[in-house]
């Protein structure tokens, strides 16, 4: 049996098999993706983002338990930023989400590589693998690290931000962009000291925006509002699915154009490697004949 038809059945293998493959064989991936295309963009994603040690994974683990209760079979695709330097991802999401996997959620992590425009087109491709072996939400975990957040909020379809009372700078870290990408805010491990300050400032610096976000205080170590949390997430998740059509044509344009440009830029580089015209604009440039813009200028013209 091919992978195709193994993803369609939604074997866990060819699900590992085939992420590995948009993940690090760009020929395999984009002959796989090829196949699945047409069956793709159906899926809600939900975007859990927020700061390390903000409680994310074991949020999603008992999180995921009560999705399937209210009858979703749900995916988890665990962003890891941090590890770009081995290239893997940590294990350590898997760990702490032992109990939703028994139960049939499906948990990937992934290396972002260090690289925001490689995380939308290697995750992008994943949620489609994820798709089309029919999981439905699907949850992608992510630490909040600078723009990284504010990028997947691009591709998520709902986004959640996880803060707890332990991080000192979590108002400022709220003001640095990610007041207006959460449809949810969650004062997570809210049995800790602070977490009532925490929530009324987040309400306070938050609430009042024109996307009238929900703020809710969370505990999954003692499992408080977990279930509150599912039934909002399943509001949500049913609501976006009316606008999931037109969301998914701005998405593909954005995509298309991605995919263009770097193919694009590519070829550019490839050509500027072996032009005699760019190594002679280039001496005049380094003996200070000509601006880097003029010579740039009369460079592109060349370019056809």
């Amino acid at each position: 049996m091919d992978l195709v038809s193994e993803l369609k059945q939604g074997k866990r293998r060819a699900i590992a098999r085939a992420i590995s493959a948009i993940e690090n064989d760009e020929k395999e991936a984009k002959a796989l993706i090829k196949r699945i295309f047409k069956n793709s963009g159906k899926s809600i994603t939900i975007g859990i983002t927020g700061p390390a040690g903000a409680g994310k994974s074991t949020l999603i683990n008992k999180t995921s338990l009560e999705l399937k209760k209210l009858g979703y079979k749900t995916a988890v695709l665990a962003i890891d930023p941090t590890s770009h330097i081995t290239g893997g991802a940590i294990l350590g999401d898997r760990v702490r989400m032992t109990e939703s996997t028994d139960s049939g959620t499906y948990i990937r992590s992934m290396a972002s590589r260090g690289a925001t425009g490689a995380i939308s087109s290697s995750l992008r491709n994943s949620i489609r693998i994820l798709e089309f072996a029919g999981f439905d939400p699907i949850i992608i975990e992510s630490v909040g690290a600078g723009q990284t957040e504010v990028d997947i909020s691009r591709i998520v379809d709902v986004t959640v931000v996880v803060f707890n009372p332990n991080t000192g700078d979590n108002i400022q870290t709220i003001k640095a962009g990610l007041s207006e990408i959460g449809d949810v805010y969650l004062i997570n491990k809210s049995d800790l000291q602070g977490a009532n300050q925490l929530f009324d400032s987040v309400r306070d610096f938050i609430g009042m925006s024109d996307t009238n976000p929900t703020i809710m205080l969370t505990s999954a170590k003692s499992n408080k509002g977990i279930t509150e949390l599912a039934k909002k997430l399943k509001e949500l998740v049913e609501a976006k699915r009316k606008t999931k059509k037109s969301q998914e044509q701005s998405r593909l344009e954005a995509e298309l154009k991605d995919i263009v440009l770097n193919n694009v830029k590519n070829k550019v580089s490839t050509m500027l490697d072996s032009s005699n015209t760019f190594a002679k604009y280039l001496k005049k440039v380094q003996s200070r004949e000509l601006d880097p813009f003029e010579a740039a200028e009369k460079i592109s013209k060349m370019i056809k």
